[in-house]
């Protein structure tokens, strides 16, 4: 049995164990940043949260920190979106300065934030590796993402009292990261749709080498009320990628990337315009009938191969329930909409109700489409 395995069967031992504790806590959390959240209004807030700084380097490359080169890249992301009119940017960061990473979180909390960026630089003992990529909150899903969530955590040891600031996490213990992937579950969707554009402006564009996206346990996005990533731009540890990381070029052209993916993200959910209704069956309609939003969003609450009437004594209390049989299976879904807003809230409320694996899933007309496609045919 290899390392990898020892640790899923150790984490698996320890989450059957917790389950219930974390269920709870985490039912709280993502209730209490839905509401934050929700009440966010006008402008699209973005908060550009610069890694590291101050008495915590980071990484180390050639003639480079990676302090300095994410402050760089998060300076010039805010010059590149100074013409967009509608966009906020909030900075945690424009200095060299240590900001713990709860406080980095607080400050987007706080400003009722759309959106949160962590920019970061890669670094490992080989010289290898190269390429980008692009986190999102979540349990690891292998060794690797696991080692660098431990990496960027345990810059909390240079913050005083973090055992009782953080509830007593260990980021060099993988128990600690039990529950990780419940965290933030309410933006999942879009956190990895932002993620995305994120890494094909990367690849497409730059021609970058593609890391993916990918889920990991890192302690600032667990804090943060809103959708959330963490890029690592690259690997200051490679000599070529360090150069280009360093380069006033380099620089240039991952902001512009960037900049260009959070103008992206707004565009693809900025669904709430003046001339936007919705009516209390959540269904949304546009005062121009000729201007409809053709992608429809269910909560998936259970699928058997049992059928059960659609009674809400049946399903805890909800309603409507949708039936539809796909296969040996019949599906059940609860709600539907045009907006993806609307339907978050209803993924929330089938949470507090019990069914821990809902999950949103969109059609349009009778095809199943990804929630990314969905989001994108609400673009005006």
């Amino acid at each position: 049995m290899n390392r990898l395995q020892k640790l899923k069967l150790k984490l698996q031992s320890l989450l059957n164990r917790k389950l219930k504790l974390y269920s709870f806590i985490v039912i709280l959390s993502v209730f209490n940043s839905f509401n934050v959240h929700s009440q966010s209004q006008g402008d699209f807030k973005v908060v550009i949260d610069a890694g590291h700084g101050g008495k915590d380097t980071g990484t180390h490359g050639y003639g480079i920190n990676e302090k300095d080169v994410v402050l760089d890249v998060a300076l010039k992301v805010g010059k590149k979106l100074k013409t967009q009119k509608d966009i906020k940017l909030i900075y945690t960061r424009k200095k060299d300065v240590f900001i713990g990473l709860n406080e980095r979180a607080e400050i987007g909390n706080k400003a009722k934030a759309d959106l949160f960026i962590s920019i970061h630089c890669n670094g490992v003992s080989s010289s290898s590796p190269y390429g980008s990529e692009t986190f999102v909150l979540g349990l690891h899903r292998n060794q690797d993402n696991l080692e660098v969530a431990m990496k960027e955590n345990q810059v909390i040891e240079l913050e005083e009292n973090y055992e009782e600031k953080y509830g007593g996490f260990d980021p060099k213990s993988p128990e600690s990261y039990i529950g990780f992937s419940l965290m933030q579950e309410e933006y999942l969707d879009q956190s990895i749709l932002f993620a995305d554009y994120i890494q094909k402006n990367f690849t497409q564009r730059l021609k970058r080498k593609n890391r993916g996206v990918k889920q990991a346990g890192f302690l600032v996005l667990r804090e943060t009320y809103m959708p959330s990533v963490l890029i690592e731009l690259g690997f200051l540890s490679n000599k070529n990628e360090n150069n280009f990381l360093k380069s006033e070029k380099g620089q240039l052209h991952l902001a512009e990337q960037i900049s260009q993916a959070i103008i992206n993200y707004k565009n693809a959910l900025h669904i709430e315009s003046e001339d936007e209704l919705i009516t209390s069956s959540g269904i949304q309609k546009n005062q121009d009938t000729n201007d409809v939003y053709k992608a429809t969003f269910y909560v998936q609450i259970a699928a058997a191969k049992r059928k059960i009437k659609e009674n809400p004594e049946n399903f805890r209390g909800l309603e409507p329930i949708y039936r539809v049989k796909e296969g040996d299976l019949y599906k059940y879904r609860y709600a539907q909409s045009h907006s993806h807003k609307y339907i978050q809230n209803k993924l929330l409320e089938a949470k507090n109700k019990g069914y821990k694996g809902a999950f949103i899933t969109a059609y349009l007309g009778e095809q199943k489409i990804s929630i990314e496609q969905a989001l994108k045919t609400q673009i005006k």
